[in-house]
């Protein structure tokens, strides 16, 4: 069984940055689709960033040339870089994975099968 265990959450100002670490354990990352997804009270989760097994990415429009999506495979860990933080960025951020998903589903909530517990990021003005 795959689990996923999330870290790097906290409080940051507009314009600052953190990094999300997604530890996996029982399945090497680089065999599945690995994804990030937030979520705010009362929104529906929502797809954030994907790295697939052959290494291509997908991303939100919301974030996209602010978020970098990426793994190490020594530490069988998966990151988020997030830059340029606003509000809107606020939420629970969870990792999700698959055994493989096509690429027009891939920011969907249902096409993955394990989530691990979420962290917290809040940005404020």
């Amino acid at each position: 069984q795959v689990d996923l265990v999330e870290s790097g959450g906290g409080a940051v100002q507009v314009g600052g940055s953190l990094r999300l670490s997604c530890k996996v354990s029982g399945r090497n990352f680089h065999t599945l689709c690995m994804a990030w997804f937030r979520q705010d009270p009362g929104k529906e989760r929502e797809g954030v960033a994907v790295l697939d097994r052959n290494g291509a990415t997908t991303y939100a429009d919301s974030v996209k040339g602010r978020f970098t999506i990426s793994g190490d495979s020594a530490k069988n860990t998966l990151y988020l870089q997030m830059d340029s933080l606003t509000p809107e960025d606020t939420g629970q951020y969870y990792c999700a994975a698959a055994g493989w998903i096509p690429t027009p589903r891939r920011l969907e909530r249902g096409a993955y099968d394990v989530w691990g517990q979420g962290t917290q990021v809040t940005v404020s003005s």
